[in-house]
């Protein structure tokens, strides 16, 4: 009997265990890009190795162009209005002929630097926090369906918590039910001694 209720405690906290590490990687991956206004990215090859590896999942925010420094590691358009996007680190911060701002950039992994400046425009954001192994998720799904995978999953976490919340007040009120008649027979087992004591 005992070995049962170990197994069933260790599997509940296991499944508690697993619901806060999807309800946290669906948080990271989706809900705090959106109500901070930043956008998630995968990483795909091994340009910006050992720190984001391939299959990493990127979170960057906008930045104002004039707040862009050198070692900042921004996700921008490989070419302006197309949804390509590469993420690397900012190496160098100047101005081309006409005065207008250009940013260099680099992989971490590579030995020179992109053979294209970045124009502001192109700038997606710059990186908040990344995630790593999440990304690879996010590749098998759409935006469309990540957006309803992340909707699906949240019903399913809070549908399983509230589930098992509800069965952990039950079993407390069990427990509870079976343990008031024990202590209430002790307490008229304890109000009989001092009764006996007089009469005698």
């Amino acid at each position: 009997m005992r070995v049962v209720t170990w197994v069933r405690r260790v599997a509940r906290v296991a499944a508690w265990a697993a619901t806060l590490l999807a309800l946290a990687a669906l948080t990271v991956g989706l809900v705090v890009p959106r109500l901070a206004g930043g956008s998630a990215y995968t990483v795909l090859t091994g340009s910006m190795r050992p720190g984001l590896p391939p299959g990493t999942l990127v979170v960057v925010r906008p930045v104002e162009t004039g707040e862009l420094r050198t070692g900042d590691v921004v996700t921008y358009q490989l070419r302006s209005d197309e949804p390509a996007v590469v993420t690397h680190r900012v190496v160098a911060v100047g101005v081309d002929g006409a005065g207008e701002l250009r940013l260099t950039t680099r992989g971490d992994a590579n030995d020179v630097a992109d053979p294209v400046a970045v124009r502001p425009e192109q700038v997606r954001g710059r990186l908040w926090y990344a995630v790593p192994h999440l990304g690879h998720v996010g590749r098998l799904l759409s935006g469309e369906q990540r957006r309803l995978a992340g909707l699906v999953l949240a019903g399913l976490l809070l549908s399983y918590a509230a589930s098992a919340y509800a069965r952990a007040v039950r079993e407390h009120r069990a427990a509870s039910s079976r343990r008031t008649p024990v202590a209430a027979g002790r307490h008229r087992a304890a109000d009989a001694h001092p009764r006996e004591r007089a009469n005698a």
